[in-house]
């Protein structure tokens, strides 16, 4: 079992930045692919970044490439997302989430192999 427990979001605005962070609970962390979700109102939750359990490997949205960088940091059980030249589209609900699943598969897009979930942080940005 692993909680995570999101912090990090605000209001900033446009061309501004934010860093996200995801505290984990257990000591099997490192096994785990994280990913980055996000849910605008009223939407289904969308898929933003991932990084393989080492931290070797990484995906993104296309929208989020190049600005957004996912890490994390093993021995404090924690994976950041780092949120540069932000958009006002970027604006929702932030959402930490683990994929158990084994290491020989590359970090996922697909929220259907994702186990463990966040409460979400929310980011604002404005014009």
């Amino acid at each position: 079992q692993v909680n995570l427990v999101e912090s990090g979001g605000g209001l900033v605005q446009g061309g501004g930045s934010l860093r996200l962070s995801c505290t984990a609970s257990g000591r099997t962390f490192s096994r785990y692919h994280l990913g980055w979700f996000r849910q605008y109102p009223e939407k289904e939750r969308e898929f933003v970044a991932a990084i393989s359990p080492s931290g070797g490997s990484t995906v993104y949205t296309d929208s989020v490439e190049g600005r957004f960088t996912i890490s994390r940091d093993n021995a404090k059980n924690t994976v950041y997302l780092q949120m540069n030249s932000l958009k006002p589209e970027d604006t929702a609900v932030y959402y930490c989430a683990a994929d158990g699943r084994s290491d020989r598969y590359p970090p996922t897009s697909d929220p259907y192999w994702y186990d463990y979930w966040g409460q979400g942080t929310q980011v604002t940005v404005s014009s």
